[in-house]
């Protein structure tokens, strides 16, 4: 089977300067969800018909292995789309036809339409609508058979009354797709080729044309503006919180949960509300995420607890660490199991082992922290000395008093500790106390300074 989608719309209702397909649903461009699901239904071979915007659509799939890009110019309809990609199509195949503004076909209804057109025969997606204004009506004759599709405003009043609706996609053997793309005429009130038409001529060669039904009918719903696209986005929300939730996730609040990339989750995984997942999100046994929490490209141990207000990036945690509330993990930080990141805590670039803890208000940097290392409120790793990066080595059991500054490079020793206030600029030997002493001065002749009288 080979796929063809249909990528080259404007997207004029978007008003955008962002190719329509390039659009985000759930974390992802519109047309990366039609490759996935084009993948998932068997394609063997895939072909994008691009147009506007297409080199910044091919640049930002570029990753998408396996894809023929053709490119569309003028535009001039879809079955003007299709006939682009078909020096790329073996005359035994199967084509499959797709949108890519399309997302949430599932799978298995492509699979179905697959079946419907086994045989050489045309098969069409078709769904029934209340109120199908703006799309092509599916006409049939006395006994049921599918006749031909008239399009909205080509339509006559009895035939826009007609509830079943043409979606677009189709599977059509490619022999005979080929011969009916050079029959098309646009002779229309848009004049433009509509792949359409092809069902008028199948019947008119005695080809049977089928028909299948997707099991929703918002799998065949696409986006032409801002608000469509916010619609389908709750869909997919509300579709993939039904997952996790059949899967044992506990969702305090399906409709206000967010996953715009990929999240796996364990036995016993908590979830509080307005909590958003970006890229692949891991979640061990019996995690709790706190409400308002971001996390992005994470991995997190079983038995952790994520307090609210926490954004993580990039990042791995451990079993049964405490992050939060108000944490920040960037890229590159690495917690060992039971370490404690608390309030208004930032972690970046930085291993932390086992046990450790910096509870307030800190900033580690490019650090390596070892194990049963207590952090003071206050602390700061200076990394950074204007040009370069520099790093901060704290062996274990070691104690760090409030408001530190530890001036990198530097290294800590084993079982040191440092007293409240000290800026470390030099190494500190294991099982030292170090600390800065300054002079206490205390006058009893100073008075307070008070606010002059107005003018």
């Amino acid at each position: 089977m080979q796929v063809v989608i249909l990528a080259a719309g404007q997207g004029k209702r978007m008003h955008s300067d962002l190719p329509k397909v390039l659009h985000p649903l759930a974390g992802r461009p519109l047309l990366a969800h039609v490759l996935g699901t084009a993948r998932a239904a068997g394609a063997s071979e895939i072909c994008v018909v691009y147009g506007h915007g297409g080199e910044r659509v091919r640049e930002a799939l570029a990753q998408e292995a396996g894809v023929a890009w053709v490119k569309q110019e003028p535009q001039l309809g879809t079955g003007h789309a299709v006939q682009q990609a078909l020096p790329l199509l073996a005359e035994d195949s199967l084509v499959l036809v797709l949108y890519g503004d399309v997302p949430l076909t599932a799978p298995d209804t492509l699979t179905r339409l697959i079946v419907a057109a086994a045989g050489s025969k045309l098969a069409i997606l078709t769904v029934e609508m209340e109120h199908p204004f703006g799309y092509g009506r599916i006409v049939r004759d006395a006994v049921g058979r599918v006749v031909r599709i008239v399009e909205e405003k080509d339509a006559s009043p009895a035939e826009r009354a007609i509830r079943e609706i043409n979606t677009g996609i189709m599977a059509v053997p490619a022999r005979h797709l080929r011969r009916w793309l050079g029959r098309l005429r646009n002779h229309n009130a848009q004049g433009e080729y509509y792949l359409t038409d092809i069902v008028a001529l199948a019947v008119e060669d005695g080809v049977p044309v089928e028909t299948a039904q997707p099991r929703h009918v918002w799998e065949t719903l696409g986006v032409n503006s801002k608000a469509q696209l916010a619609d389908l986005e709750r869909i997919a929300q509300r579709e993939t919180a039904h997952r996790l939730l059949e899967d044992g996730v506990t969702l305090l609040d399906p409709a206000r949960f967010d996953v715009r990339g990929e999240l796996v989750c364990g036995r016993d995984v908590e979830i509080d509300v307005n909590c958003v997942f970006e890229g692949r999100v891991e979640l061990g046994d019996n995690v709790r995420v706190g409400a308002h929490c971001v996390l992005r490209s994470v991995k997190v141990g079983a038995g952790t607890r994520i307090e609210p207000f926490s954004l993580l990036q990039d990042s791995e945690v451990g079993t049964a660490c405490q992050i939060g509330p108000f944490s920040r993990l960037r890229p590159g930080a690495m917690l060992a199991e039971e370490v404690h990141i608390g309030n208004f805590v930032e972690v970046k670039n930085s291993r932390i082992a086992a046990r450790s803890k910096a509870n307030h208000l800190s900033y580690v940097g490019d650090a390596t922290v070892g194990s049963d290392v207590n952090i003071g409120a206050g602390t700061i790793t200076c990394n950074y000395d204007g040009a370069n990066k520099h790093r901060t080595v704290i062996e274990d059991n070691v104690h760090i008093g409030s408001d530190t500054q530890l001036v990198a490079p530097v290294t800590v020793g084993r079982g040191s500790t440092t007293g409240a206030g000290a800026t470390v600029s030099k190494d500190i030997p294991p099982g030292t106390l170090m600390y800065t002493k300054a002079e206490t001065v205390i006058r009893s002749d100073w008075k307070r300074p008070v606010k002059a009288p107005k003018k």
